[in-house]
């Protein structure tokens, strides 16, 4: 549909640039001849008696050709437009719904009939008027009034391109929104999943709260900060990386189930699955631990999937997945062993014999990382992204988890757990660690990794050991990226496309 809202083919042209200055010019000309004629083009308030969605569910299934004697007030931007002879169609659109605006010129008042001629598809616009069905049995309002609530000065895409260029739908998130019925769909998808998540987490007592994103040091997660300059400070301050040491400062502190859905970033790369800036809901519940936190992690996941499709049973490009509980639950060691076809390995093996596994499978490693370190990397060469069906692998290696409370049965690995669905990453959780001795050993080891190069260690954070040193209770705590999940719900391949506004290389103009 042109910019008239009249059918036309795709006309291809070398000359698009110098149309779509034409087509902005032209409306240029029509708000300015708006304003002489003394019609404000963006008035301050308009207020609808109803949404489309609701004239929609009230007068649904009108025969063909009835009135029903209902005036209604609706608004909406107009997405569509067609002429037969004296009687003008116009669609409106709002929240993803579509309703028609049946116009005989002579039910118009006269400063309405104006308005007509200088109306462009993508201006808002009100009607007041009857709800009524057309002779094809089109539900419409039939408006005696029309009032301009948003003049469009660029045209939206016409119908045959779209929006189809993909880094202009991230950078253009309102045009996608406003052409794209898909783009629509996940993020509605989006908002139930936190809602769903909510919902769950206040029946089962959690109290939601807001910590920093401001960090003195970064920590609660390994990985590379964004770092910034405070000047009233004049010291450096992080960008959170995630919330998890503050979190557990709340438990110490006496509360006992907290939540929070938070912003994080990390200065790494981008790719399908990561973004700088993503959303992470992080729990802690205190007297609980990692097989507690396993129960409350499917809860979370089967509401979220009920809420966003109406089941359990997904398809996730192209192949079938079940969210149905009960996950299997498998240790990590047990997996290499037996991606490997080494039963025997154990975290007792001897360093350079594991350096030799990797080796052999092509996985690269530092002369610094133990049997641990190695493990986990034969693991996520070899292992993780096979993992279709939810799958709770337990047990990670000591070095690898620094603030995870070590097993009660296996000194060499600790009480967490990562949920990986269709071969990667959704959550990640353990029993925490709740002895102030150890866990500032682990942290000494983070900072001496992190002065020998590994930008992505710990420091030691004093604030969180001293809050340790009034006592922590046993507490379970959990990491979910709901990023990740939406993708999951809404079968999307690529983060940026349940992301509002992803980050990208900044635009020139």
């Amino acid at each position: 549909m042109t910019d008239d809202g009249v059918s036309a083919p795709p006309d291809d042209g070398d000359d698009a640039g110098s149309k779509l200055d034409e087509l902005i010019a032209g409306r240029r000309a029509k708000l300015a001849a708006l304003a002489e004629a003394g019609v404000e083009a963006y008035p301050v308030r308009y207020v609808p008696s109803h949404t489309l969605a609701e004239v929609r569910r009230a007068h649904g299934g009108l025969e063909a050709g009835t009135d029903t004697g209902v005036v209604v007030t609706v608004a909406g931007r107009m997405v569509g437009r067609r002429q037969l002879g004296r009687l003008e169609f116009l669609v409106l659109r709002e929240d993803g719904v579509d309703l028609q605006l049946l116009c005989p010129k002579s039910a118009l008042d006269d400063d309405s009939r104006v308005l007509l001629g200088y109306l462009d598809v993508g201006d808002w616009l009100g009607a007041e008027g009857e709800v009524v069905s057309s002779k094809t049995g089109e539900l419409s309002v039939r408006p005696t009034t029309l009032t301009l609530l948003g003049k469009g000065l660029r045209p939206l895409p016409d119908k045959w391109h779209g929006l189809s260029d993909t880094e202009a739908r991230f950078r253009q998130r309102e045009v996608d929104l406003a052409v794209n019925a898909e783009a629509r769909r996940v993020f509605d998808v989006r908002a139930k999943v936190v809602k769903a998540v909510r919902a769950e987490l206040d029946e089962r007592g959690f109290v939601e709260v807001e910590t920093p994103m401001l960090h003195p040091i970064p920590g609660g997660a390994a990985a590379k900060p964004f770092v910034t300059h405070h000047n009233a400070l004049d010291e450096d301050l992080y960008l959170r990386v995630a919330p998890e040491l503050y979190l557990k400062r709340l438990i110490a502190g006496g509360m006992r189930r907290v939540y929070e859905i938070n912003r994080s970033f990390r200065n790494e790369g981008m790719s399908p699955r990561h973004n700088p800036e993503f959303t992470m809901l992080e729990t802690y519940a205190a007297y609980d631990d990692y097989l507690a936190v396993m129960e409350l992690t499917e809860a979370l996941f089967l509401r979220a999937a009920r809420v966003a499709t109406g089941g359990t049973e997904l398809t996730y490009q192209g192949r079938p997945v079940s969210l149905a509980a009960p996950f299997r639950r498998v240790t990590l060691l047990e997996l290499v062993r037996g991606a490997l076809g080494e039963p025997a390995l154990t975290y007792d093996a001897d360093v350079a014999e594991v350096r030799a596994l990797c080796d052999t499978h092509g996985v690269e490693h530092d002369a610094s990382w133990g049997v641990g370190k190695l493990i986990l990397e034969l693991y996520e060469a070899l292992v993780e992204h096979t993992l279709w069906e939810p799958t709770f692998v337990t047990d990670y290696p000591v070095e690898v988890s620094p603030l995870a409370r070590r097993h009660r049965r296996d000194p060499h690995v600790t009480e967490r757990f990562e949920l990986i669905v269709v071969g990667r990453e959704h959550a990640n959780a353990f029993s925490e660690l709740t002895d102030p001795v150890d866990q500032r050993a682990r942290l000494e080891a983070q900072a001496a990794a992190r002065a020998a190069g590994d930008e992505e260690a710990m420091l030691v954070d004093e604030a969180y050991l001293r809050a340790m040193e009034l006592g922590m209770p046993p507490t379970g705590g959990l990491g979910v990226g709901l990023d990740r999940l939406v993708m999951l719900l809404t079968d999307v391949a690529n983060i940026r496309d349940v992301i509002f506004f992803p980050t990208l290389r900044t635009e020139r103009f």
